[in-house]
């Protein structure tokens, strides 16, 4: 089978194809063939070798490249019960020592790292929900906002900001959008109740939307205390890139580390699949075409993720 590999580090041109035997699946484990294969920062943290310069993962002659994975079970390992062969699944996996991904014609996952797909799901699409919705749900989780209060997400129309103001709505958050003065009309569609354009002062236009500050923050662009300082006295923030300030007015801080959680991507498959929330593929491109997936991720200004295809 092909699959997507970094045996160097450096810029989309270390990334490699290469022609591996299609794995088989040990005790616990489903072996997948993959219909899309999202492409995320985490991917590029490899490809760059920022996994192991900052000590995610010891150094390994070859790192295999994807989180999420969208597909059809192919083989079963020993003790596997909840999956058929033949069922439509979603997954993520949150590894970055693997030797072999989730970018490749077959992937290798322990069931507990797999949902099943909504029937009539597009697969390509679904392969879009895992790393980004769950990370939403888990900051919404960490927030602990009950209906009724205020969210603030800023980076409000990229991946995971996106998830997060069409989750919070379905919690019946009341939400305050940032993003690009261009996708105020997307933002608000998506459930945001009010939009602060990514041109403006944040804190001050926020604290006059909302007196006194709003409940709770995730911060999906990076802003640190720029979206902190939006809080109210005693609320909560929660940053997404490890860049939460130091704790101050009895706000509760979280620097969110994602994890996977097949229960709950279970549970985001299934909104997926009725619509409520948005499987947005921006771009996709084959296996073989993943150095022009990394080039167009760089460049920014997606409305969506980009799918590799097999």
């Amino acid at each position: 089978m092909r699959a997507a590999v970094v045996t160097e580090f450096g810029g989309p041109e270390v990334l490699r194809i290469v022609e591996v035997p299609t794995p088989a699946p040990g005790p616990g484990e489903v072996l997948v063939e993959v219909a899309g294969a999202s492409v995320n920062f985490a991917d590029v943290m490899v490809r760059a070798g920022l996994n192991v310069q900052y000590g995610a993962t010891a150094a390994r002659g070859q790192f295999g490249l994807g989180t999420d994975v969208a597909g059809t079970v192919a083989a079963l390992g020993e003790g596997v019960a909840k999956f058929a062969v033949g069922d439509a699944v979603v997954g993520t996996q949150e590894r970055l020592d693997r030797p072999l991904g989730t970018q490749a014609e077959y992937v290798v996952l322990e069931d507990w790292e797999l949902a099943s797909a909504p029937a009539g799901t597009d697969l390509v699409q679904l392969a879009t929900v895992g790393l980004n919705a769950t990370t939403a749900d888990q900051a919404l989780d960490a927030l602990a906002l009950e209906p009724g209060q205020w969210l603030l997400v800023s980076g409000a129309a990229g991946g995971v900001g996106f998830f997060a103001v069409e989750l919070a709505r379905l919690r019946g958050l009341r939400v305050v959008a940032q993003a690009g003065s261009t996708d105020e009309k997307l933002v608000l569609e998506a459930g945001a109740e009010l939009f602060v354009s990514r041109d403006e002062d944040l804190v001050p236009t926020v604290r006059r939307l909302v007196p006194g500050g709003v409940d709770g923050a995730i911060d999906a662009a990076n802003m640190a205390a720029g979206t902190a300082d939006a809080v109210r006295h005693g609320g909560a923030f929660v940053s997404l890139l490890n860049s939460a300030p130091p704790a101050r007015r009895q706000v509760r801080t979280t620097n969110l580390a994602w994890h996977t959680d097949g229960e709950r991507l279970t549970k985001l498959a299934a909104y997926a699949g009725a619509g409520l929330i948005s499987l947005r593929v921006a771009k996709t491109f084959p296996l073989e075409q993943i150095a022009d997936a990394h080039q167009a991720l760089a460049a920014g200004g997606l409305r969506g993720r980009i799918v590799l295809v097999p």
